[in-house]
């Protein structure tokens, strides 16, 4: 790694690096100390990147950083910078001289160009996608503010992203029009700089530095559903289980809220199962049937556990430190006796205590759940209590105060039970879901828009959300009207949840009820397209949900789309609207067929008994696999492939064993699809897998259905091979 310390003219010191031809860290702290925060402190930043050629060009009081794809220019006098692309096109610069100080904060102005437009920063607003003009406290709020992330990217191809956890400001211009500021009272000053040709390009670096959204158990990307937690007992949600298998709609995950514990709302490690409703006995512990989680499991349901949270978890990420020799402590501890050895009275009231009676010096908070796991947990969901709460008067046990540590607390609760599921079991995936989260979280957990539904407000959120690193993200799905059941199965994520209302499918009106029905069997048939985009994400950064400035920001209008979004590479969704912005092109109703012409908007219309419009890109291939009551890990030996002709296509089914972390060795099964146009023929062809995987089947069957369904389709005999191929007959 390229890195040169300047020293300014009022004797503070400015580190810049260059981690990659598009990629410079600037730091700065006039108490010279440099500490890094707690991102990079608990080792969840990635700042190991090979090296990069770096030419130094000293002239005047300037110094030059130039690489193949960028220039960074600093003054030496003031700390003044200016970042330039490899043409020398100016990207962004500073409009103030910056300053940052651990003990007095720090302070970062950009000028901002007339034209330019602002994305990211994660759900810390609901009301836009474009952030220009917005200014907001950057600091994890309970439902105003439940995952703000210091990370935004701009039209002009350059994005930021603040390394700190201090609770912070971001003014996008309201201020000033014309200057974008970034400052606090507490933390120095560190930002990574990204010059890039795109957004999409930004945010691969970003969650290249900060880390990819991990791809949840294939069975997550089903459906989980949270049940009711008044004095519910095991019998109940084992025949609430049995009523989705009874009904014919698919489900993989059942939750229980935080009745399940002997004290509602445990916060503490001695939390048990409730012996009244969830009792396990002793002689079915460690056995492998006659438990409620066991029958569960023979149903083919994953069991997740609701928890809520106060522990100090900063004790264990500093003991991993200290076990690594990677770094000291950064307060003393409380329970070290040594240094009373010469007290000779040996009063009790001057011996160590700690008024935080939860946490258990040495003892990770993952290691209490344990015995759950044992019994059949599968999973966990993360209420927001109390780890978006403020505790001004608490500090913490690595010695940060709470402005610190609030913003990276909900980021090492995610960590912890992530690795410590993941160690624990000897490798397998969970799901965790949580309502909160700073830069990172995208690699530990899934989120959930929280306690707000799954309305029209929500559908912001997760854009926001997705333009800022986090694929996996979902609502609490609204399924009193078509629209929320229309918009819940065709998110990243589905999550059906009761808690105190009566929600479940089969009590909702009958055309809902059928509605539920339909959509849940349709969001299982796309299980191979919906996990391939969920592996893009893991290898791009580019999400599953993706915002319209994300994919098409060259339309003015992009910006305004606030109730739709990309489903992936070749699927648009709009819900809760009565217009959508069709981008150009060739496009088919995925309802009717029906084609239409892009580049403009068009009335949101789709059939009555739908609730919102679903199109599909012309000159796409959509795979889809037979209806299933669970997606499991099982992967389909037959798939059908959807073929809508238009313009040539490519496209790469992902597949792996749904389970393990050997995907991220590269242990995945990979299918090429070609599509091409010659005259009026359209031809598909499907190549033979490559790579291999735990479970994947023998033999691959393909078949293929066009798209409308009038037009001829010409298959092979040998359609049932490993490979296939089928050629559309286009009328004129």
């Amino acid at each position: 790694m390229f890195r040169s310390p300047i020293t300014l003219s009022n004797k503070s010191l400015m580190i810049v690096e260059v981690l990659a031809p598009d990629l410079f860290r600037i730091r700065m702290d006039a108490t010279g100390k440099f500490s890094p925060g707690g991102v990079e402190r608990y080792q969840m930043l990635n700042l190991d990147w090979p090296d990069c050629t770096v030419q130094e060009q000293k002239g005047g009081k300037d110094i030059l950083f130039k690489t193949e794809q960028a220039e960074l220019r600093v003054d030496c006098t003031d700390g003044n910078f200016c970042l330039c692309g490899a043409d020398g096109r100016e990207l962004l610069r500073t409009a103030a001289p910056p300053n940052g100080s651990q003990d007095s904060g720090f302070n970062l102005r950009l000028k901002l160009q007339a034209d330019e437009r602002l994305y990211g920063l994660g759900d810390e607003s609901r009301s836009e996608l474009n952030k220009r003009g917005h200014d907001k406290i950057m600091s994890i709020t309970n439902v105003s503010a439940y995952t703000p992330i210091p990370f935004f990217s701009s039209s002009r191809g350059w994005g930021l992203y603040l390394n700190t956890t201090w609770i912070h400001r971001f003014d996008g211009g309201k201020k000033n029009p014309e200057v974008l500021q970034l400052y606090s009272q507490k933390g120095m000053l560190e930002c990574f700089l990204f010059a890039a040709n795109s957004i999409p390009d930004v945010l691969n670096r970003y969650t290249e530095l900060t880390g990819r959204s991990y791809v949840l158990p294939r069975w997550s990307y089903g459906m989980t559903f949270v049940c009711d937690e008044r004095e519910v007992r095991a019998r109940d949600i084992l025949y609430e289980a049995l009523e989705f298998r009874r009904q014919g709609i698919p489900c993989d995950v059942i939750g229980l809220e935080p009745g399940w514990m002997e004290k509602r709302y445990d916060f503490s490690t001695e939390k048990q199962w409730s012996e009244t409703r969830f009792h396990i006995p002793f002689w079915l512990k460690n056995k492998p049937y006659g438990t409620f989680c066991h029958a569960l499991h023979n149903m083919g349901f994953k069991l997740s556990l609701w928890l809520c949270c106060d522990y100090d978890l900063s004790e264990f990420e500093e003991l991993q430190l200290k076990n690594q020799g990677a770094a000291d402590s950064l307060s003393p501890s409380v329970d070290a006796e040594s240094n009373l050895e010469d007290d000779l009275i040996k009063d009790p009231h001057f011996h160590p205590s700690r008024q935080d009676t939860l946490t258990k010096p040495g003892e990770g908070w993952f290691e209490h759940l344990k015995k759950f796991v044992d019994d059949g947990a599968d999973a966990f969901k993360l209420d927001g209590s109390n780890q978006i709460n403020y505790h001004p008067d608490r500090k913490w046990l690595n010695g940060m105060d709470d402005a610190e540590m609030h913003n990276l607390y909900p980021l090492l609760l995610a960590k912890q039970m992530c690795q410590g599921f993941t160690e624990y079991t000897g490798g397998k995936r969970t799901q965790i879901f949580t309502p909160s989260g700073h830069a990172g979280i995208q690699k530990y957990a899934a989120i959930w828009a929280g306690d707000t539904g799954g309305g029209p407000n929500t559908i912001p959120a997760l854009l926001n959300l997705s333009m800022s690193g986090q694929s996996n993200v979902c609502t609490d799905m609204q399924v009193h009207d078509a629209a929320g059941i229309h918009y819940g199965f065709l998110q990243a994520l589905a999550e059906g949840f009761s808690w105190h209302m009566y929600n479940q499918p089969w009590f909702l009106k009958p055309e809902c009820l059928a509605l539920y029905k339909y959509y849940a069997h349709l969001r299982y048939s796309l299980l191979p397209y919906i996990y391939t985009m969920a592996h893009i994400a893991y290898r791009s950064g580019m999400p599953i949900m993706r915002a319209m400035p994300l994919v098409c920001p060259e339309l003015p209008e992009a910006d305004d789309c606030l109730q739709q979004y990309f489903f992936g590479d070749s699927l648009l969704v709009s819900a809760f609207a009565d217009k959508v912005l069709l981008p150009a092109g060739a496009w088919y109703d995925f309802w009717t067929d029906r084609l239409l012409q892009g580049g403009s908007w068009i009335p949101a219309e789709f059939p009555a008994d739908r609730g919102g419009c679903l199109l599909v890109k012309a000159g796409s291939v959509i795979p889809r696999q037979s209806p299933v009551e669970s997606a499991g890990t099982k992967l389909p030996e037959l798939l059908t492939w959807h073929i809508y002709p238009g313009e040539d296509f490519d496209f790469t089914l992902i597949e792996d064993d749904g389970i393990s972390l050997a995907y991220q060795k590269g242990e995945v099964v990979e299918t090429e699809v070609r599509g091409r146009r010659s005259g009026n023929r359209y031809m598909v062809e499907i190549s033979p897998r490559k790579g291999t995987c735990q479970g994947m089947p023998a033999l691959r069957k393909h078949r293929f259905v066009v798209h409308p369904a009038g037009l001829k389709l010409e298959v092979p005999a040998d359609e049932q091979n490993e490979s296939a191929m089928a050629t559309v007959i286009l009328t004129d």
